[in-house]
């Protein structure tokens, strides 16, 4: 039987209709307060109701939070192979503890019952934040060491972190693979991730950024994840990213799919930072922070992602961004 993790998120949500496709034995835990209608949701994008029904009902849904351990170590019982989705993804410095506790800790806890319950095999998924900074310009790739003088934000320090824990289990005797995708472009959680780039697109985006970064679809991040787990690799990290391009291109891409008027003004580091004072004054009554200090000069520079070693290791070939932005806006605009 296999765990999943994190199966309420965009990637959780499409490796579960990927595996229930495949007719696996599926476990999925989540939190008591989690809602399982958008994964069935995301199961009718790519086929009828009555299909999607009869998917979704082949997952075996499990309450345990990734630090609740006893009701995790029920979870493990009779599980072969584990996919770790779960995570949180914050760049507000106030959420410094949750993303240790969640995403280092909850790691942690995952990686030893797998131990303990002599799981075959497992998948963590991981980001391109948890990989060090190219020098010289050069491409990042997953030789890239971690630097701990750079500045990091709390996010990436977690992710980093909780990789740590998973190499940890591999000298314990654990077979893993992990992965590290950019940012992931799919349909059906538009209001977060890369989500709200569709939902700001149709509310009336007018300006965009430079920032070059690595893309990468939904559906090849699940398709190298399992493909991993069938393979006999083990103890072998992957970057996932299809294209290197800039947030400008995506913007304007995404906003002539969607027939919207394409955000042609450029962000000023002032009227960043202007939001970034505003936000912070918001944060001293509980409001989020999307902005920092360390992020204006992030939206300025260009961070390129070396794929060829998951190109060359697995013969994959990553579906084009701009088929990707194409069939989530087509999703996007029947969801609205």
């Amino acid at each position: 039987m296999i765990l999943v993790t994190g199966g309420t998120g965009l990637v959780g949500a499409h490796l579960l209709f990927e595996l229930a496709q495949k007719n696996e034995k599926l476990r999925a835990a989540i939190r008591a307060t989690s809602d399982t209608r958008q994964v069935k949701k995301v199961f009718e994008y790519y086929c009828d109701k009555a299909r999607a029904h009869q998917l979704f009902n082949r997952i075996e849904w499990v309450t345990a939070d990734i630090n609740d351990i006893p009701a995790l170590d029920a979870a493990f019982k009779d599980i072969n192979n584990v996919y770790h989705c779960a995570a949180l993804i914050s760049f507000d410095p106030s959420d410094e503890k949750k993303l240790r506790k969640i995403n280092i800790e909850g790691t942690a806890n995952i990686v030893n019952l797998c131990i303990s319950h002599r799981v075959e095999k497992l998948c963590y998924v991981s980001s391109v934040a948890a990989i060090g900074s190219a020098k010289n310009s050069s491409s990042v790739d997953e030789n890239t060491k971690w630097n701990p003088e750079e500045d990091h934000n709390d996010y990436a320090i977690s992710k980093y972190g909780a990789e740590i824990e998973v190499w940890r289990g591999t000298q314990e005797g654990i077979n893993t693979v992990i992965v590290n995708p950019g940012i992931i472009i799919g349909p059906g959680f538009w209001d977060s991730g890369s989500g709200k780039i569709f939902r700001r697109i149709d509310n009336g985006l007018k300006h965009h950024f430079p920032k070059v970064s690595g893309f990468v679809g939904v559906k090849d991040v699940v398709q190298v994840m399992t493909g991993l787990m069938e393979s006999p690799v083990v103890n072998e990290k992957y970057i996932l990213v299809s294209e290197n391009i800039s947030f400008e291109k995506v913007l304007k891409e995404t906003a002539e799919y969607l027939e919207k008027p394409k955000p042609d003004y450029q962000l000023k580091k002032w009227m960043i930072a202007l939001g970034w004072f505003f936000q912070k004054i918001g944060s001293w009554f509980g409001a989020k922070r999307e902005i920092t200090r360390d992020s204006i000069q992030g939206l300025y520079e260009e961070t390129y992602y070396d794929n060829s070693k998951i190109r060359n290791n697995m013969d994959f070939e990553f579906t084009p961004v701009s088929e990707v932005l194409k069939e989530t806006a087509e999703i996007y605009r029947r969801d609205h």
